[in-house]
């Protein structure tokens, strides 16, 4: 039997609980056996063989819930429309670089959010991903002369959304479908109308979970999000603009929402002074709001960044969405919960990652200083463990 010893100065369980003080874990064959309030010198008196970090904080292995591994998050306008065009070979080395970035920043899972070419599911299944779990949607599906061209595709064929689903899903882990249109940067609050009915979309999601898929939806504004949420959906990503009758909606029923709120900060950062960057910054502001409700109304957050997005690069986005989070409410241990034990659940992967307690694999990052250093402490991680392995 192998055994080994941590003790932390501060530990964050992935509970949304306080961090708790001077914490000792002992991981058998891999999996946490115990862990109890400790001594230090106790703990050294005692004989053991520690590796002992009495100044920093250990926590769960975070998840980003919406990235997309074949983009690159860079500024350029001509790179990032190059990039698109890229063969599979081509975009081989640069998905598996990405996915390695997001394990620096202690990103042990990553739900890819489609890409037009199905590049990052079909690299999920040629060569596997050690140490981070990557679940892919493929393709997502979109509605003919409607937006997604860069990350979906339409029904072909006379088939319908959900037939499509159905017969194209080609082992994908979820089914990404876009609802709405993106925000505009030059009209503030504009809204787009669906891109499918309530009733496509209700049998699209029978058709989802027929062949055992979750289904997250890309949706901005009240209907394209009403439409969403009646039919059933797992997960609304972006949410923007979708107002507080929607909020109730999704906590009544348990969805979780994916806001990706750096998003429009990374545009306005990266845009200095233009006319759009003014938008973003009010359309920040509106998506602030809406997540200082999400946090009262009790609706399910998961954090995703939409890394690969404009300005928005895989691995670093994810400690500057929590920030945000904190500046709505949100403590700096709840909003590690989302994006641990939030993040596992909405990914299925709520047996291997999300917790720091008895009985769960040693799953688990290392930063520098107390829990309120973070997130900032999260963009530079001092030792990463799977499975009570040191990785980095």
């Amino acid at each position: 039997m192998s055994k080994s010893f941590y003790f932390a100065g501060w530990l964050i369980d992935g509970s949304g609980s306080p961090a708790r003080k001077d914490i000792l874990i002992e991981v058998e064959n891999g999996v946490i056996s115990s862990l109890e309030r400790a001594n230090l010198v106790d703990v050294e008196n005692r004989g053991l063989d520690i590796e002992a970090y009495p100044d920093s904080t250990i926590l769960p292995g975070l998840v980003d819930s919406h990235v997309h591994l074949s983009m690159s998050g860079k500024i350029d306008r001509q790179l990032r429309s190059t990039q698109l065009q890229n063969s599979f070979e081509q975009n081989r080395p640069l998905i598996s670089e990405r996915i390695k970035k997001s394990l620096d920043f202690g990103i042990m899972a990553l739900r890819d959010a489609g890409d037009a070419c199905g590049h990052v599911l079909r690299y999920m299944k040629l060569y596997g991903s050690l140490n981070v779990h990557v679940k892919c949607a493929g393709h997502g599906w979109r509605a003919s002369g409607r937006y997604g061209k860069l990350i979906g595709r339409v029904p072909e064929n006379g088939l319908s959304l959900a037939e499509s689903i159905k017969a194209y899903s080609n082992g994908a882990d979820h089914i990404k479908i876009i609802n709405s249109g993106i925000n505009s940067l030059n009209e503030f609050g504009l809204e787009t109308p669906p891109q499918f009915s309530c009733d496509e979309l209700k049998a699209a999601f029978e058709s989802a979970r027929a062949i055992g898929c979750k289904i997250m939806v890309h949706a901005n504004g009240r209907l394209p999000v009403q439409f969403a949420i009646e039919a059933g959906c797992d997960s609304i990503e972006h949410g923007f603009f979708m107002g507080s009758d929607n909020l109730k909606r999704m906590a009544d029923r348990q969805i979780f929402w994916v806001p990706t709120a750096f998003t429009m900060k990374a545009f306005s950062v990266n845009n200095p002074g233009s006319p759009q960057s003014q938008v973003a910054d009010r359309i920040l502001d509106a998506q602030l709001e809406q997540m200082r409700m999400a946090k009262d109304l009790g609706v399910h957050v998961a954090p995703g960044t939409d890394a690969g997005g404009f300005g928005v690069r895989h691995g670093e986005a994810l400690s500057k969405e929590l920030k945000l989070m904190t500046t709505t409410g949100f403590s700096i241990e709840e909003a590690i919960g989302c994006a641990t034990a939030g993040g596992a659940g909405l990914l299925g992967l709520d047996q291997e990652l999300g917790a720091l307690r008895r009985g769960m694999p040693a799953n688990f990052l290392l930063v520098g200083g107390p829990p309120f250093d973070l997130p900032d402490s999260l963009e530079k991680i001092k030792r990463v463990f799977i499975r009570g392995k040191k990785i980095i």
